[in-house]
């Protein structure tokens, strides 16, 4: 093989001689390269990993929605508990009663519908 003129990675022309081994070193390692990539191509594109993949969003998205919930409801149990005590942490009779007695009115209420239903 005589001179060639090719790009080098920086862009410039350069001009060297490359003997036939060198040449059949940069073959197999290219289609080693291209191996490789097609073995990546392959099993990101295998239906079992994008189903896994999908899964995977699936449950991240679910665990972040359930995170958010759990944080509001805790939420909003901390701010009745806290309206329910005093500043001394003793309960305060004069909100309880009356939340108990909203509490015991929804039960009443839903065991006589479902009785009605049953009827």
């Amino acid at each position: 093989m005589a001179d060639t003129d090719h790009e080098d990675d920086g862009g410039s022309a350069v001009s060297e001689v490359r003997t036939p081994a060198q040449i059949e070193a940069d073959i197999v390692r290219r289609r080693e390269q291209l191996a490789e990539t097609l073995d990546e191509i392959g099993v990101r594109m295998h239906p079992k990993t994008i189903i896994g993949d999908a899964k995977a969003r699936v449950a991240s998205t679910v665990d972040h929605t359930m995170g958010r919930a759990f944080a509001a409801v805790n939420r909003v149990v901390t701010d009745v508990t806290s309206g329910l005590k005093g500043d001394d942490g003793a309960p305060r009779p004069e909100r309880i009663v009356p939340v108990a007695l909203v509490a015991v009115g929804v039960v009443g209420l839903l065991v006589l519908s479902t009785r009605r239903k049953r009827g």
